[in-house]
């Protein structure tokens, strides 16, 4: 048999799923990128209990089809494997999103330039509003296709939630591991993060309705509003 010479961790390290090993105590020995964004919204121990729950009884691997969620990550299944007594692999599958609305009115979808957008959008908030702001971008995000005026209708109304706060802090990032599915086609994610030590959510139902008119998935919490935009290329 000829060798391999592919390194199959970069493999790993490039799955969109979640993948962490545990050692016999429960401390994370290895995890791959999707893992580390997963843990922002769910406990070690939580995935290390579910990890022994459902560990097969013999060396090997055992598939669970079950829903889990956390915040936004929604899983299908997952896969508990152990070649010995001193590590526990868990493997867990996303469950796509899938757009109830078929088709997308793409003359109303111009490539964009989402930073320069949201820059200006920003810009306009600033006039009237004194907050301190932060912004942290990926400068190295490709342009995409984006109906960019009910974008800036909606990224106005979310801003607007917030000015009664003192800073507003904003992020943007492609999602690792995350997408939505549109017209049988799958897409990407971009999440943009608006947070604050507040802010009003008088405005919150109609935020809901532009984004999802808009194939936009938005999240609500106390302090913050998510808002996953599909990345269409």
């Amino acid at each position: 048999m000829n060798s391999i010479l592919t390194d199959f961790k970069f493999f790993i390290e490039s799955d969109i799923n979640p993948f962490i090993i545990f050692n016999n105590n429960g401390k994370i020995i290895y995890l791959n990128s999707a893992s580390e964004v997963l843990l922002g919204y769910v406990s070690r121990q939580e995935l290390y209990d579910i990890t022994l729950s459902y560990a097969p009884k013999d060396f090997g691997f055992k598939t669970t089809k079950l829903d889990l969620q956390y915040d936004s990550f929604t899983f299908y299944a997952f896969s508990v494997s152990y070649q010995n007594e001193e590590e526990i692999a868990l493997h867990l599958y996303h469950k796509p999103r899938i757009d109830k609305k078929s088709t997308i009115e793409m003359d109303r979808y111009n490539i964009t330039d989402i930073n320069t957008l949201l820059e200006a959008n920003i810009s306009l908030f600033k006039l009237q509003n004194d907050n301190e702001l932060t912004l942290l971008i990926d400068q190295d995000l490709p342009t995409f296709k984006l109906d960019q005026n009910q974008f800036s209708k909606l990224l106005r109304k979310v801003l607007d939630s917030f000015r009664a706060s003192d800073s507003i802090a904003i992020s943007l990032k492609l999602l690792i591991g995350e997408f939505i599915i549109i017209g049988e086609k799958r897409e990407h994610l971009l999440e943009l993060m608006v947070q604050a030590n507040g802010r009003y959510s008088e405005s919150d139902e109609m935020i809901k309705e532009i984004a999802t008119a808009n194939h936009i998935i938005s999240i609500f919490k106390e302090h913050t509003i998510r808002l996953q935009i599909p990345f269409i290329r």
